[in-house]
């Protein structure tokens, strides 16, 4: 029983509060200035007197006008929605920009040679000292010719011998006392003979090694009273007084690359020097693994600082040019397969499709589109719903340069609200201090 009370209560409650909510709602609004309304007319005059007066009175005329200011903020409002979008942008400026690749490559010798004998032989002079410089010519290593010493004087002597048999044979055969023949196969044993000396002063020649050219020699790993075998490696001769680099570069640089051009290397062992080389060819193939080249550079190395092998960090300037167009790489945006930028023409923004370059600190070379000085939207390009879109610049000197319009519409709507508000204050006041209480009876709510 007492559960269906409850119910019974609580049903009531929520009934009552939605009535009270309803006649809430949809009761007639009362005039703000019968609040403080008397039947007098004595009250009525003075509030007339001021309504006829200055604005601040709380006449009968004044809500109007206040009514009539506070419709402003709400076209001004209006007028605001429908403006100039705001954008932040900057102008194209002109740089002086330099095109170029960067790469990794190792420093060898202009020529490098590793001595090695052509014949065996024991070592019975070295005639150079390790990492010193040797001209060309110079001896270098001389191994044991005794032998081969011997084998030149016996060619030699034969060789005399079957000379003076065909000087024999020839006269022998003017007089016809010998065959022709017997003529020739002396002529023959002559020729054989000269060529056994030649082979014998051959490889005598051989047990002498000369430098082929000028350069420095590196460490030897041999000494004298050694037994060499033919090929054997001795020592490293390197021209260092110029430099060659490979460098390895993609293959999409091919066509830009082209001898002649500058390169700035840098190397571990002096790291605050630059060394300064030009391009000296390009390899005939492009490797199939990597997709790359190599391009060799060649640079002097009269200090004798750099050495084969060494790692070498290089820039090749590709290309130089003093007044590239330049603009923030936020203007530029991608569509499709084109590219585009907003430039603000007479405040409003054109989309415009540019051909881009190089792209340095931050910023992006225009090569097609844009000239230098020209204003494009760097932020808010997503508010741009279609080309020509009325813009104001953001920032300083934006809002003079685009939204003065809209500032002073919103200036208007605010000045009117806050005169109608001031306006309504003022009238309850005066009612409020005419006399106190009111001296007629109390107006009823209305309905």
């Amino acid at each position: 029983m007492k559960r269906y009370v409850t119910y019974a209560v609580v049903i009531t409650g929520l009934a009552g509060l939605g009535g009270w909510a309803y006649y809430t709602q949809h009761a007639p609004a009362r005039p703000a200035l019968e609040i403080g309304a008397t039947s007098s007319t004595a009250a009525k005059a003075p509030v007339s007197a001021q309504g006829s007066g200055s604005a601040p009175a709380g006449s009968g005329t004044a809500p109007a006008a206040g009514g009539a200011g506070g419709s402003r903020p709400a076209g001004g409002a209006a007028g605001g929605g429908r403006g100039p979008v705001g954008v932040e942008a900057e102008r194209a400026q002109s740089m002086a920009i330099t095109e170029e690749v960067f790469a990794v490559g190792n420093l060898r010798a202009n020529e490098s040679v590793t001595i090695r004998p052509e014949i065996a032989g024991r070592v019975v002079r070295i005639g150079f000292t390790e990492g010193a410089l040797v001209r060309k010519g110079d001896l270098l290593v001389e191994l044991d010719r005794s032998v081969l010493l011997a084998q030149v004087e016996q060619a030699r002597a034969e060789l005399d011998l079957s000379k003076a048999n065909y000087d024999r044979t020839a006269d022998l055969a003017e007089r016809k006392f010998v065959s022709e023949s017997a003529k020739d196969q002396a002529a023959a044993n002559l020729s054989v003979q000269q060529a056994k000396l030649r082979l014998a002063e051959a490889q005598l020649a051989k047990t002498q090694i000369f430098a082929p050219f000028n350069g420095v020699v590196g460490l030897r790993n041999f000494s004298v009273g050694d037994y060499v075998r033919e090929a054997a490696d001795l020592v490293v001769l390197e021209d260092v007084s110029q430099m060659k680099v490979d460098l390895r570069l993609p293959e999409r640089f091919l066509g830009e690359l082209k001898p002649g051009l500058s390169v700035e290397m840098r190397v571990d062992a002096y790291p605050q020097r630059v060394f300064r080389a030009a391009l000296l060819a390009l390899d005939v193939q492009v490797s199939a693994d990597g997709r790359a080249m190599v391009a060799r550079g060649m640079l002097a190395n009269q200090e004798f600082l750099l050495r084969s092998g060494m790692f070498a960090r290089a820039r090749i300037v590709l290309k130089e040019r003093g007044s590239a167009v330049m603009v923030p790489e936020e203007a530029v945006y991608p569509m499709g397969a084109d590219i585009y930028v907003y430039k603000i023409i007479d405040g409003k923004a054109m989309r415009t499709k540019v051909a881009t370059g190089v792209r340095r600190d931050g910023k992006v070379e225009i090569t097609e589109g844009v000239a230098v000085g020209e204003l494009v939207v760097t932020a808010g390009q997503i508010k741009l719903a279609r080309d020509g879109t009325e813009v104001r610049v953001q920032g300083a000197g934006g809002g003079a340069r685009g939204g003065g319009a809209a500032g002073a519409a919103g200036a208007a709507g605010a000045a009117g609200a806050a005169g109608a508000a001031g306006a309504a204050g003022a009238a309850g006041g005066g009612a409020s201090s005419d006399g106190g209480a009111p001296k007629g009876p109390a107006p009823r709510p209305a309905g």
